[in-house]
Order: structure tokens, then C-alpha cells, then sequence
């Protein structure tokens, strides 16, 4: 067998567990999570990798179905391509696997984009974007990485370039909630879903 076709059908037969932590089955969760989980399946044929692995605890499962609707859900600011931007940018400097894989799938299908994630999950300085996202993305990502170093001179580049007060929260609401998930996949080693990575890669 040729050394392409051996690491074929390897990649084709291994399989990694979705988490090193125990992983829920959609039957055994609460029936309120249960009923969320399932209309997720329902609109996306296939049920993600993470709620599982949160339903390892159920009552953290829930806050963060809570904290995502009341932060990506519910976000009156920002547009939902504009969220999936942050969230893959900020977790591409996390380098954490799952949510890049995830949420590039997702930003595919807002953006109508089957390039942007790829572009951005490398470098979004070289992205194909405007000046106000690539600004966006620089405030995201240096709160991302390092919090601490976040001033008013910051805030003021955004406001200078067009975003309110209150987006300038939301970039900060989105960014911090999705740092909290790409510690807990670093934690889990969590693994997206195969479909994730077909998803939308064909869109003309």
C-alpha cells in the first residue's frame, strides 16, 4: 500500500474521543436541555460536540445555553457575522481547535464566504475585511490574550471608527463568554464534529 493511501485510510479509521472527560447522551440530560439540544439537531441535522461534553455537567451546560442566547442570541449591535468574526479570531489566538473549526463553519454561512474563517483563523490583519473589523478584531483579540493591557486609548480607536459604547461592550461580552469556552475545550480536549468541516465550503 502507498504511503498516501496508508495515512488515508488511517485518518479514515481512527477515531478520537470527543472529550477526556465523560460525554453526556442527549437522553439521560434534563428533559428543559434535552428540548434545546434537539432543535439544534433539528436545524442542523447533526447534534455539536461541546453540548455533550458540557453535559457532563448539567447545570453548567444550562448557564451557558443562558449566557450564549443572552450574548449571541439576543445581540442587538453586532451583527451575526460580525460575532462569528470575533469568535474565530479570538479563538484562533487561543489556538483552540474546536471553536475555529465551529464557528468558521458558522461564519461560512453568514458571510456567504467559503474563504473569510480560513483567512481569518491564519492572520486577520491580512483578511479581506474592512478597516472597522480589522479594528474590531485587533480590540477583541488584545483582550483575548492580554485583558490587562486593554485602556481607554482602546475603546477610543473604536469609537473614533464608528462603534458605539454599547458594541464596544458586546465585542467585550463575545469575546470574554468565548474565552471561557475555548478554556474549557483546551480542558476537555474537545473535538469539533466531522461535519463542521464540510460545512459550507461550497457556496457558489
Amino acid at each position: 500500500m502507498k504511503i498516501k493511501e496508508s495515512l488515508t485510510k488511517n485518518m479514515e479509521t481512527i477515531s478520537d474521543p470527543v472529550s477526556a472527560y465523560p460525554v453526556a447522551t442527549v437522553d439521560k440530560l434534563p428533559t428543559d436541555l434535552q428540548e434545546k439540544i434537539l432543535k439544534i439537531q433539528e436545524k442542523t441535522g447533526f447534534v455539536p460536540n461541546v453540548f455533550l461534553a458540557l453535559g457532563h455537567r448539567p447545570k453548567e451546560l444550562r448557564a451557558f445555553f443562558s449566557y450564549y442566547e443572552a450574548v449571541v442570541s439576543e445581540n442587538l449591535t453586532l451583527q451575526k457575522t460580525e460575532i462569528e468574526m470575533i469568535v474565530v479570531a479570538t479563538s484562533s489566538e487561543n489556538k483552540c481547535p474546536y471553536c475555529v473549526v465551529a464557528h468558521g463553519a458558522i461564519l461560512r454561512i453568514y458571510a456567504k464566504n467559503p474563504t473569510l474563517s480560513d483567512q481569518l483563523a491564519i492572520n486577520y490583519n491580512n483578511a479581506s475585511i474592512s478597516e472597522e473589523h480589522r479594528l474590531m478584531l485587533s480590540f477583541a483579540c488584545k483582550l483575548a490574550r492580554s485583558p490587562e493591557l486593554i485602556t481607554a486609548i482602546d475603546k477610543k480607536i473604536l469609537t473614533n471608527n464608528g462603534f458605539s459604547d454599547e458594541q464596544i461592550w458586546d465585542i467585550g461580552a463575545v469575546t470574554s463568554f468565548f474565552a471561557l469556552s475555548n478554556r474549557m475545550a483546551h480542558l476537555m480536549n474537545l473535538r469539533p464534529n466531522r461535519e463542521f468541516y464540510d460545512l459550507a465550503r461550497n457556496l457558489n
